[in-house]
């Protein structure tokens, strides 16, 4: 309570306006910082026109009514935070100049109530947004403006560092940090904002980063979000010519391998809890700010996420717990969810994720996820702060590799206490990457329907066969073949957002069990057989404990782990290193259900 009362009174005194002679700013920053983003010119013509865009929709920008009330919250964090002041200066036109000038000049006339006005990381991204963009709207501006502009500026960056330190909410913080940082620069007498900025940079970034480098969040878009404002941080210390910052230095390095990991061969993102691909060349740019070394992290142990590199595909599978609570806002249901492309072609896709409302919502939904999804239902609950309120308790995942090919075995209990059901999933891939293979096994306390969701790439064209047992996919030049044994095959519509857009997809679908009265007749050919035969060496390897092994993601389980009825924790932890069945706690199984599938790649 004491911590909190005085953390509220130097928030109050903060806020204070400056008095004449007492604490006055100067009239301009001792040092020119500039951004390192390219913008959107399209928005920045949006923009002088009165309008804005966020969230798949246009709004209107009332330059005389900051308040905003009816706009959702990520919404106003994005709208006061003045990142898009980029898009204005991708224009480069007297218009957009004056324009820019004139929408701060009205948030200096008409400041807010919006708490989020007092959000360290949202005070954080405007204060960096206007001295990185101060030489393209302020510079030439009359000496009113830019003193009024310089005193909003030393306020707000005595916000930020009354607000320090700050809660857990994952890379956000840096922002903040950031932004005090460029408040220090800017006004070098405040010499506090320099120390404050130094004593808690270390603090924060160690919470974030995992030992291999991975973020606590599990997200390729955090893992970029935090190389970003690293790098802004290493830029603005090197354009005020001051000595960098340790924890900088070694934050970047430990952030850009793992980053680098997580693209496709398009240079864009896995899409994994909340990531989108961005614009190409996006991320290599970040990588070039923020890395020496043009390193790829080998694997991913901490956080659970594998890639699996065959020929020209790549195969993304996430394999690790969700992060826990604090850093779970991105967090999506699906784990054991994959992604897979050949060359820079995606096919096999998760659909993606929306800022907020009802997308939001349904993309973070298990059945937005190139996963197995059971009665319709996600494995995890999301809770009213945008967490999780009920996630796995526990998910186990190996990776095999003998003469280049590739053999995942993974598991989650994440129906456990819904349906008392739990989901194995084993992955084979060839050396060539030219045959992808799943076998699906769903274990349940009742019969329980399945459905096995393959999310497409808009860029990928599908066609059913008239039998309908394959589905024939059409991408760049390349022609493959899906097969199945198992359920009922069917090819239906999805939508896809990685790419920041709305865009119409599809999805091919296998539902099981079968009512009798609809199953087709199935005829079972190589797709079981084959698929057996390639899982069955990763038994054999196991059985024979294989050198091959690499154990990249080991059984990932929270401490404590939540207990569940009727199941044996303990037992649940062990790993039997005589076989690859991980134990699941079930303890009598009325319903068993195994799905085979196959993609392979037509020979030219």
């Amino acid at each position: 309570m004491m911590r909190r009362w005085t953390r509220e009174a130097r928030l109050s005194l903060a806020r204070l306006p400056n008095l004449p002679g007492l604490a006055r700013a100067p009239s301009a920053p001792a040092h020119i910082i500039r951004d390192l983003w390219p913008g959107d010119a399209g928005h920045g013509a949006r923009l002088i026109k009165g309008h804005f865009h966020f969230g798949f929709r246009d709004h209107k920008l009332n330059l005389n009514d900051w308040e905003h009330v009816e706009l959702p919250g990520p919404e106003r964090e994005w709208l006061h935070g003045f990142t898009w002041l980029r898009d204005l200066r991708a224009l480069g036109s007297d218009e957009a100049r004056l324009c820019a000038r004139a929408i701060v000049g009205s948030w200096l006339d008409h400041p807010p109530t919006d708490p989020l006005i007092v959000d360290a990381a949202t005070t954080g991204a405007r204060l960096a947004a206007w001295m990185g963009h101060y030489d393209f709207f302020a510079a030439s501006a009359d000496e009113v403006f830019r003193q009024r502009l310089m005193d909003r500026l030393l306020v707000e960056g005595r916000t930020i560092a009354a607000l320090l330190p700050l809660p857990v909410q994952g890379w956000r913080g840096l922002t903040a940090l950031k932004g005090l940082l460029a408040a220090a620069v800017s006004i070098p007498s405040q010499s506090g904002f320099l120390s404050r900025f130094l004593r808690y940079l270390d603090q924060d970034i160690d919470r974030l980063l995992l030992p291999d480098g991975s973020l606590a969040e599990r997200s390729p878009e955090a893992q970029l979000q935090t190389a970003r404002e690293l790098a802004e941080m290493s830029a603005i210390l090197r354009m005020a010519q001051m000595p960098p910052a340790p924890a900088v230095i070694a934050g970047l390095a430990r952030v850009c391998p793992v980053l680098r990991a997580m693209r496709h061969a398009d240079g864009g993102l896995a899409i994994f809890n909340g990531a989108s691909e961005h614009p190409p060349g996006f991320v290599e740019m970040v990588l070039q700010h923020g890395a020496r070394q043009r390193l790829l992290a080998p694997s991913m142990p901490d956080s659970g996420f594998i890639r699996v590199a065959a020929g020209k595909s790549l195969l993304f599978v996430d394999g690790g717990m969700p992060p826990p609570h604090g850093f779970d806002r991105m967090a999506h249901g699906g784990p054991l969810s994959f992604e897979f492309s050949h060359g820079r072609q995606r096919l096999f896709v998760n659909c993606g994720s929306a800022p907020m409302g009802a997308w939001e919502h349904a993309l973070r939904a298990t059945a937005a996820h190139t996963t197995l999804v059971l009665d319709d239902r996600s494995c995890v609950d999301f809770a009213a702060d945008g967490g999780l309120s009920r996630r796995p308790a526990h998910v186990t995942a190996r990776q095999t590799a003998q003469d280049g090919a590739h053999w995942l075995d993974l598991s989650h209990d994440g129906y456990r206490t819904t349906l008392g059901a739990n989901w194995r999933r084993r992955l084979y891939l060839n050396a060539e990457g030219s045959d992808l293979r799943g076998e699906e096994t769903v274990e349940a306390e009742r019969e329980v329907p399945v459905a096995l969701r393959f999310h497409l790439h808009p860029d990928v064209s599908a066609q059913i066969s008239d039998e309908r047992d394959e589905v024939i996919l059409h991408a760049e030049e390349n022609i493959w073949r899906f097969r199945h044994d198992g359920g009922a095959l069917s090819l239906e519509d999805s939508v896809y957002t990685g790419d920041g857009q709305l865009r119409r997809t599809a999805q091919i679908i296998i539902t099981a069990p079968v009512p009798p009265k609809t199953a087709p007749e199935i005829v079972q050919d190589d797709v079981v057989a084959d698929t057996t035969d390639s899982l069955d060496v990763l038994d054999q390897a196991e059985e024979a404990g294989a050198e091959a092994r690499s154990d990249t993601a080991s059984s990932h389980a929270e401490t404590p782990a939540p207990e569940v009825p009727g199941t044996d924790t303990a037992a649940a932890d062990r790993v039997d290193e005589s076989s690859t069945k991980p134990s699941l706690g079930v303890t009598a199984q009325a319903f068993r259900q195994t799905i085979h599938w196959m993609l392979e790649k037509v020979p030219e």
